[in-house]
């Protein structure tokens, strides 16, 4: 629980507002009811952007198809129904690529594979970029200069120079994307966080707590960092359809993961050379790429205005 002014007992010893005659259970069932109704008010302010909630359905559906792919799809991916390309037709509704792949089968198995990437690509960089924003904004002075200073070396370097070279050394496969992309997009999420911090930790809220001699890495992470998360949890959603195009960019340079995995990218990539016999094999992938990557931006847009306090007012 973050700490507030308003929660802390008085000088006296008297009972803050948070205490009553209901005692400890009054408060909990109290704060059950308050948590209930900010999610409700929550998701009525995310659906007033209908584009956002069509995008998270596009997502649950996307998710599904992830998880249950095996059963959906009509043929494995690296199945051959077929000896050669044939166009789109009831039989293979994309189409089959250069070696007689099913690419409507590869396509719904390559929703695991870029949905896998972005989100654990996510997860890598947000967790890093929180603490280090977190340690940098907090501390500041000669801590806070090393980090700034090791972010500005790494964000000089073109973020695919420095993909690919890592890609090329450690080889090719989906763990090495997720790796990569983990480990090179935390930079921007730091620059928020520190920025967040360096503004919350002067609040009176840190004050109160400091004065009740809770420890920095408490004061940090309990009371500080909720406070700042409205704008990792926006970029997070942004964050993971960037890291989706990400890994289609790398495999369409030949540092993605390696064939007969079912990746949107890598199916881009081999289609490139045959958009004249046969576009569809190019086509559809990219299309899922373009649907996946505008989905979880839109729903990034429908999380900021539906945490964004200015919303809330006018709503």
């Amino acid at each position: 629980m973050t700490i507030t002014p308003s929660s802390l007992p008085s000088a006296g010893g008297v009972a803050g507002p948070t205490d009553g005659p209901g005692g400890p259970g009054a408060a909990g069932i109290s704060d059950v009811g308050a948590a209930t109704s900010s999610w409700r008010e929550f998701w009525r302010r995310y659906r007033k952007n209908k584009m956002a909630v069509v995008a998270l359905v596009l997502l649950i559906v996307l998710i599904i198809l992830a998880v249950f792919a095996d059963q959906i799809a009509p043929y494995r991916f690296d199945e051959r129904p077929l000896t050669k390309t044939t166009a789109p037709s009831w039989d293979h509704l994309f189409g089959t690529d250069q070696i007689g792949r099913d690419i409507f089968s590869r396509v719904i198995y390559g929703a695991r594979i870029s949905l896998r990437i972005g989100i654990l690509a996510t997860v890598i960089s947000v967790v890093i970029g929180v603490v280090a924003g977190a340690v940098s904004g907090f501390f500041g002075g000669w801590v806070d200069t090393i980090i700034s200073r090791f972010v500005d070396v790494f964000l000089s370097i073109p973020y695919i120079v420095l993909a690919v070279s890592i890609a090329a050394v450690m080889g090719r496969s989906e763990n090495t994307v997720i790796i990569v992309l983990g480990f090179t997009g935390w930079l921007a999420i730091q620059r928020v966080v520190r920025s967040s911090f360096l503004q919350l930790k002067e609040l009176e809220f840190v004050e109160a707590a400091t004065a009740l001699g809770y420890g920095r890495w408490r004061i940090m992470f309990r009371h500080i960092l909720p406070n700042a998360l409205q704008p990792v949890i926006v970029y997070s959603a942004i964050a993971v359809g960037s890291a989706i195009l990400a890994e289609a960019a790398l495999s369409f340079l030949g540092a993605g993961p390696v064939d007969p995995t079912p990746a949107w990218g890598l199916m881009v990539f081999t289609a490139k050379g045959r958009l004249k016999p046969a576009p569809y094999e190019l086509f559809f992938p990219a299309v899922a790429i373009v649907i996946t990557v505008l989905a979880f931006l839109l729903i990034g847009d429908g999380l900021r205005d539906a945490l964004d306090p200015k919303m809330k007012n006018r709503s």
